[in-house]
Formats: C-alpha cells, sequence, structure tokens
C-alpha cells in the first residue's frame, strides 16, 4: 500500500508516493544521518537520474546494502 507525503523541494510543494517500509527506512536513514525527512529527500532530489519516487527507493537498498551492523 502507497503512502502519500507532501513535501517542499526547492520551494514548491510536491507530493511522494512510497510505501510504508521504504518511508520507515527513509525515517532512520534520516535519524542516523542526523538531519530532516525533508532534508534527506531534498538530497535525493539532486541527485536523482529518473522520477523521485525510483531514486528515492534505490537510495534506500543502497543504503540498507552498504549498512554495516
Amino acid at each position: 500500500m502507497l503512502i502519500k507525503k507532501s513535501i517542499s523541494l526547492k520551494k514548491h510543494r510536491t507530493s511522494l508516493s512510497l510505501e510504508k517500509e521504504f518511508w520507515d527506512s527513509l525515517e532512520l536513514i534520516a535519524k542516523k544521518k542526523n538531519c530532516s525527512l525533508q532534508q534527506l529527500i531534498s538530497e535525493i532530489d539532486v541527485d536523482r537520474k529518473s522520477s523521485l519516487a525510483s531514486s528515492t527507493r534505490v537510495f534506500v537498498l543502497e543504503s540498507l546494502k552498504n549498512f554495516n551492523p
């Protein structure tokens, strides 16, 4: 099930729809990086090569792949 959240990117509002598991992972990554969810998504937006949703999912997967417990 997709969850849609509104965010501001480059001073305009947009929405991002992701599965709950991706939102949960993004919040954990943001906490680990000591930044807000908004800041993290803005960083993803700057470097993205495809849609924001796809780029965000890839970012989460790459972050988890590089995670060292």
